[in-house]
């Protein structure tokens, strides 16, 4: 053979040898494609399905008044049972105590400010523009994202960050001819008034607006889990919300008649005015005065409605995770369940919520999360802003660098974790502190003047019964904490 021939020889079977790696490479990559498995090395162009699933359950007005919170009067076996398999954070407080402003501040994972984040109206996407929110930095990062119910305030907040058209149930706000004449009622201006704060009739759940949520949600969750990708599944309950309306037999779990009013039914010894305001979101119903205090017999029966709503909303919860089990997801599925801000039962005179009180910024939050061992609680203070970075450290997602909060994934691991000595929010004119003993409050103007202050003692007051900011032996907490709520509150 020439040297020339030899030269063709070997570029002929160099051509042949890259011709069977090629092929070789090809079967390896369709093989395990069909596996679902990708390459060493090969950077995948799908989803990845061993990411976990989120299924994000928010709560509207519910405080931590629930049987794994240590109130046994409350039945909420279903929100128990995840307490009971997951982390329950004790002392998890949320920004803003009113729902617009709270859920934008949880979906930004931002501070509120005067100026930002403010009342129930707020909009995300117009107080923090250009800021990715939580469920649109999930769908960015391969998650079909899904939003059932009330999440975000407005339906269309944000609405980008949604796989498909966020869905909300168009219910009936009440089920009794009664109530819905009451409802259509008109003042002299022709302004619609509304029907009664509470009702109990005899239907079935989904005659609700939450049973309804829970229906589509159990649907989802039996279409998503056929897909491909993993989910981020938001559902939004209104209960225990205004008006207090939830089927017969969830009344029927309480004994009126056992019901008392709240041991700290009085304003605080001391209380600046600022504190206090007139239960106004209450007063739009029907038989409740336009000012003063409601009756003995009109508050239980408000405490009742609550009750049983909550317990109604605990059914639908128990519904959704059901499902969640029955489709073999909920060992790969992170499922963090939170209300929006606390309530008032009475407390303090107050109904609803708008105060900086601890009734009012004490809110619920329990994770269940792959990985994690169950059944424990966390007395650290947490702040709502540390859920969005938290999720993200679950689904081992990149955290955005806007971000203000801190990730709570180890205290998921390690409860006994040292960690954050201090929650800060606001309400309006106030911005208030809660320390491991303290809750220190500051009102002010436009132009920073102070015009009150309040401060309780929660080692010896933990209702909050008499402010302590002006009494002499608490002089140097209170300019401590003063000067530690002005450095680090949302400017």
């Amino acid at each position: 053979m020439t040297p020339l021939n030899k030269l063709h020889f070997l570029a002929a079977r160099c051509r042949l040898t890259a011709n069977l790696l090629s092929a070789l490479l090809f079967t390896v990559s369709l093989v395990t494609h069909c596996h679902g498995q990708e390459p060493a090395g090969q950077a995948s162009s799908r989803p990845s399905t061993s990411r976990p699933n989120v299924l994000f359950i928010a709560v509207d007005d519910l405080r931590p008044e629930l049987n794994c919170y240590g109130m046994s009067h409350i039945h909420s076996p279903n929100i128990d049972a995840l307490a009971a398999g997951g982390v329950l954070f004790e002392r998890s407080y949320c920004m803003v105590p009113t729902c617009g402003a709270s859920r934008s501040s949880l979906m930004t994972g931002l501070r509120p400010s005067r100026n930002r984040f403010v009342n129930y109206l707020t909009r995300a996407d117009k107080d923090a523009p250009g800021i990715t929110t939580l469920n649109t930095h999930f769908k960015n990062n391969g998650y079909y994202t899904v939003s059932n119910g009330k999440v975000f305030h407005h339906l269309d907040d944000n609405i980008v960050g949604w796989s498909e058209t966020p869905w909300r149930p168009s219910a009936k706000p009440y089920q009794l001819a009664a109530s819905l004449k009451l409802q259509g009622r008109k003042d002299a201006k022709g302004k619609q008034l509304r029907g009664p704060a509470f009702e109990s009739a005899d239907v079935e759940d989904d005659e609700y607006a939450d049973g309804m949520t829970a229906a589509k949600a159990v649907a989802d969750l039996q279409r998503l889990s056929k897909q491909d990708q993993p989910f981020f599944l938001a559902v939004g309950f209104m209960k225990p919300h205004l008006p207090f309306v939830a089927p017969q037999k969830y009344w029927d779990l309480y004994d009126r008649e056992s019901i008392s009013l709240p041991d700290n039914y009085n304003v605080p010894v001391d209380a600046p005015a600022e504190a206090i305001h007139n239960s106004g979101e209450l007063r739009a119903y029907h038989k409740i005065p336009p000012k003063g205090p409601v009756s003995d017999e009109m508050a239980r029966s408000l405490i009742h409605g609550y009750y049983a709503c909550v317990s109604f909303t605990d059914a639908q919860v128990g519904r959704v995770l059901a499902e969640l089990k029955r489709l073999g997801l909920d060992d790969n599925t992170i499922v963090v369940l939170w209300g929006d801000h606390g309530w008032n039962l009475g407390d303090h005179t107050l109904w609803c919520k708008h105060s900086c009180f601890e009734s009012s910024m004490h809110a619920p939050l329990i994770v269940r999360a792959p990985g994690i061992t169950g059944g424990t609680k966390t007395a650290a203070l947490t702040e709502f802003i540390d859920i969005y970075p938290s999720l993200c450290e679950l689904a081992g997602i990149e955290q955005p660098s806007h971000l203000q909060g801190r990730s709570f994934v180890p205290l998921l691991h390690d409860v006994t974790t040292p960690w954050k000595t201090a929650a800060i929010g606001r309400f309006q004119s106030g911005d208030t502190i809660r320390t491991d003993q303290f809750r220190f409050s500051e009102y002010t103007e436009k132009n920073g003047k102070t015009t009150a202050r309040m401060m309780y003692d929660h080692s010896n007051d933990p209702l909050e019964n008499a402010n302590v900011a002006e009494q002499v032996q608490y002089s140097q907490q209170v300019i401590e904490l003063n000067d530690r709520l002005n450095r680090e509150k949302g400017k």
